[in-house]
């Protein structure tokens, strides 16, 4: 069923509702029926998604062994019932600095993160099966069957257990969104080492910053990427970082851009670099093992921005990220053996890592290497077309984008396949929906999603059984129990607040990298509501249990006392048609009744637009209209470009220090780090 919105259609109707056959066909509604109502007890009275909810917070450790059995993950067997000790061990803690350092997951568990992933590659069909696809700015470019990716996972592991790897060594990346990345992780994880990766346009500083932290004992790189039509050449960028990093014993180049012909990389001119093709050449015949290990045993070392200091490194345990993920891609995106999910990232930020343990489901892992928006080409519609992709994800700036450069590929590409369109990285404005809905396809399941790198999934995500209503996430997490607490610490409805969430849940990071007494770990999460996870966004939880992002905590703009949350002012300047993009801050000024804090937004404009006196009038009655007059920005001022992170996110704090004349800390962590000079001294904001 289909309701699309109209000006002046009340915000309580959904936008999309799941018809009854979807709701019976669901993941979730098979998990229900199969896997919880079974366990009797409170369990037996589950009968859908909001009840499956309030379930799993009550009875989190029936909740995720629910999960873990429905689907199937493969671990060694115990004597018993199950190939755990106990699910939860210490519940009532939350906080690292507790005894113990925190909850224990399924204890005694011992598994392969690998092998779940490549479970697929046994089937009698693995020969024909895609595992990966491949498309550039140029499109097709390689397709990869599960029983090649087994094949090529096996022969990279055979180089690094050569190269002196075993459980516990970290392996870097430096590579961008291509089938190596992904074959290169696998084989990393399959001997219980540790993956850590940065995507090829993070600066010589940027990469120093986050692998000289962990000191990785491979490095894989690539020679180059291409981007907007342009060839980047990466092997610069590694000469400059590489003598920086003393631990790495071994670097394997990838051609990506060369070719095979020079495979081998001379360039490089370093006696620790082979070609990729040589690093599998010693591996071939050789069996794929799987080494399996703890349940919590590290698999992953992600980053913080890095924007405000040196960048945090979170590990994350193999079990609770497969775990989390699987009931992720399973129960809340739907996901089916079978399927072709595609999501728009790199290797440097975490929904790569969410998208590729699609693998364990047996689906197709569309990757993409290149800009994501093409002059005169919808290259990833072109894709998604194509490919007939069945979950599609991406940005919400992306989306707005697309909007404003006019694309309607409802009328330009078949899109009969594709199910559900995911979208993070920002809040995603109830203009979006409009746009998706009206011009991309009238039927398709739009979900916007919130989590972070620090708990390596969502707080917040969709569900094929719920309707979808302009502007509100659909639902929090399953077993993720999150709430919106006000000033004072309690839990509200209706109003914004910080959200938290009260109790464990299975990929919180197992520990820091060198926070030997877990003093940054509390630091980052607990020191706000000691034993509960403050994350960092100021949301809104609604009445039908939906939530609204606001935006950042740390950049919540105060003036005259009142916060609100940036989210609101640019869900309304990015609907002028003029406006490509936009930033706001607050600046911190005096006049003669006090200090305050006056809003100021930044605005980048449409080639050949000039910000006038009626363009800035429009805005700000725009804003008074739908928001308040609290939101109302004092300074409106025109720049040329928008700082973002190398995973496409804006810098408000960055902006915010630069305006305020303090030093921006690890600037490296910028893909456009020359645009923050763009707000230095500004005439307009000295008054």
């Amino acid at each position: 069923m289909l309701r699309v919105h109209i000006d002046g259609v009340s915000e309580s109707d959904p936008i999309w509702t799941p018809s009854a056959a979807q709701i019976a066909a669901a993941n979730v509604t098979r998990f229900i029926r199969d896997a919880v109502q079974p366990l009797g007890g409170s369990a037996a009275a589950v009968h859908d998604s909001p009840s499956l909810y309030e379930w799993s917070i009550r009875d989190p450790e029936r909740f995720w062994s629910a999960v873990w059995s429905f689907c199937d993950v493969v671990a060694s067997p115990r004597p018993g019932r199950h190939p755990w000790d106990r699910v939860l061990v210490g519940g009532e803690r939350m906080a690292p600095r507790d005894p113990e350092r925190g909850p224990q997951w399924f204890t005694g568990a011992e598994l392969n993160f690998a092998e779940n992933l490549l479970r697929c590659s046994a089937d009698g069909g693995s020969e024909q099966r895609e595992a990966l696809v491949l498309w550039t700015e140029q499109g097709l470019s390689r397709r990869v069957t599960y029983a090649a990716l087994a094949r090529a996972v096996a022969c990279f592991a055979e180089f690094l257990r050569r190269a002196g790897v075993r459980s516990g060594d970290r392996v870097a990346a430096f590579l961008p969104n291509i089938p190596e990345a992904v074959i290169a992780m696998l084989a990393t994880a399959s001997i219980g080492a540790v993956w850590s990766s940065c995507s090829p346009d993070f600066g010589p500083l940027g990469v120093i910053d986050r692998f000289g932290q962990i000191a990785p004992k491979v490095l894989v790189i690539a020679d180059g990427y291409r981007y907007g039509g342009k060839t980047i050449d990466s092997l610069p960028r590694v000469r400059a970082f590489l003598p920086e990093l003393p631990s790495v014993a071994r670097v394997v180049v990838v051609p990506h851009l060369s070719g095979p012909a020079k495979d081998r990389s001379p360039e490089l001119e370093d006696a620790r670099a082979l070609g990729w093709a040589d690093a599998l050449r010693g591996g071939e015949g050789a069996p794929l093992r799987f080494e399996r290990l703890p349940f919590d045993h590290p698999l992953y070392i992600m980053y913080s921005s890095g924007t405000t200091g040196l960048p945090k490194c979170m590990v994350h345990g193999a079990g609770g990220t497969l775990l989390q993920h699987l009931k992720e891609l399973v129960l809340h995106t739907d996901l089916s053996a079978g399927d072709r999910i595609f999501y728009f990232t790199t290797c440097g930020w975490m929904m790569w890592n969410w998208l590729v343990s699609s693998l364990a489901v047996g689906a197709t892992v569309m990757l993409y290497d290149g800009a994501p928006i093409l002059r005169g080409r919808n290259v990833l519609w072109d894709m998604a077309a194509a490919e007939r992709v069945s979950v599609f994800g991406t940005s919400a700036r992306w989306l707005a984008l697309t909007e404003k450069e006019g694309a309607t590929p409802a009328a330009t590409h078949d899109l009969s396949a594709l199910r559900a369109i995911l979208s993070t990285g920002s809040p995603l404005a109830a203009h979006s929906f409009d746009y998706v809905y009206t011009r991309v396809k009238p039927d398709v399941r739009l979900s916007s999603i919130s989590g972070g790198t620090d708990i390596l999934s969502c707080f917040a995500l969709g569900d094929p059984t719920l309707p979808v209503y302009r502007g509100e996430l659909q639902t929090r997490g399953f077993g993720m129990n999150v709430q919106v607490w006000n000033d004072t610490g309690h839990p509200v409805v209706g109003e914004p607040g910080e959200l938290v969430c009260t109790a464990p849940f299975p990929s919180m990071p197992v520990y820091f990298w060198n926070d030997g007494d877990g003093a940054k770990y509390h630091a980052a999460y607990f020191d706000t509501y000691p034993g509960v996870w403050r994350h960092g966004d100021w949301a809104e939880l609604t009445e039908r249990g939906g939530l609204l992002i606001h935006g950042r905590s740390d950049a919540t703009l105060n003036p005259g006392g009142v916060r609100i949350g940036t989210a609101e002012i640019y869900r309304q300047v990015d609907q002028l048609p003029e406006v490509l993009e936009s930033l706001v801050i607050g600046q911190q000024y005096s006049d003669k009744r006090g200090a305050d804090v006056r809003v100021v937004l930044f605005v980048r404009l449409q080639p050949g637009v000039v910000l006038d006196d009626a363009l800035r009038a429009r805005l700000k009655q725009r804003i008074r209209d739908n928001a308040t007059p609290h939101h109302v920005p004092k300074k409106i001022v025109q720049v040329a470009d928008i700082p973002r992170t190398i995973s496409g996110k804006i810098t408000e704090i960055a902006v915010r220090d630069v305006i305020h004349g303090r030093t921006v800390r690890n600037v490296d962590a910028l893909a456009n780090p020359e645009s923050l000079e763009l707000f230095r001294n500004l005439p307009d904001l000295n008054d």
